[in-house]
């Protein structure tokens, strides 16, 4: 079955095939894997259910299931449903570090750990072996992402650290201000 092409109905069978990367053990059973290009709608209408993230566009989220689907991971109930979207890239003038653009968990995988479930997820790849750094941008009001890298630097026994990167006016002043923060460098071991 050709993962790229196929109609995602039943997160079992890819289970059972192998091409979900993780299965969280639960009542009901949440799978990680790679997104397809069925996927980018889902992705779209979870991003929009989870503020104060900021929504890109289908076509974004489409470009983003297929051209950067090795950074990327999608997180599916038993009904093949989309819970979970995180996406990355590794960053062109530091190839140890892994920029991670956006994570979103749905209503119903809240309080399940998946966010940290999916950011090690994507890290665990090959793709991601030399990768000792792991960086986003947060918002200052944003407490699920504060606290979701407090947590995984804790987790990894690495240091944190933030700055201004992008301030209000920077962003046409109708946004937040964006604080670039690091993890690292960690043990990939760890993960």
């Amino acid at each position: 079955m050709d993962a790229m092409n196929s109609s995602f109905t039943s997160s079992a069978q890819l289970a059972q095939s192998g091409q979900a990367e993780h299965v969280i053990n639960s009542e009901k059973p949440i799978f990680i894997r790679p997104p397809t290009t069925d996927d980018g709608w889902g992705i779209y209408e979870l991003v929009r259910a989870c503020p104060p993230l900021d929504v890109n566009s289908p076509y974004a989220y489409l470009l983003l299931a297929t051209q950067f689907r090795d950074r990327c991971a999608v997180a599916t109930d038993e009904e093949g449903e989309i819970v979970g979207f995180v996406s990355g890239y590794v960053k062109v003038n530091a190839s140890d570090t892994f920029f991670l653009w956006q994570v979103a968990v749905g209503e119903k995988a809240r309080g399940t750990g998946l966010a940290r479930r999916l950011v090690e997820a994507v890290l665990k790849r090959p793709q991601q072996a030399e990768i000792r750094h792991l960086e986003t941008t947060i918002t200052p009001d944003n407490e699920a992402s504060w606290g979701l890298f407090k947590r995984l630097a804790s987790r990894w026994q690495a240091p944190l650290n933030s700055r201004e990167y992008f301030s209000e006016e920077q962003l046409g002043g109708e946004h937040n201000p964006e604080h670039l923060v690091r993890i690292g460098p960690f043990d990939p071991a760890r993960i």
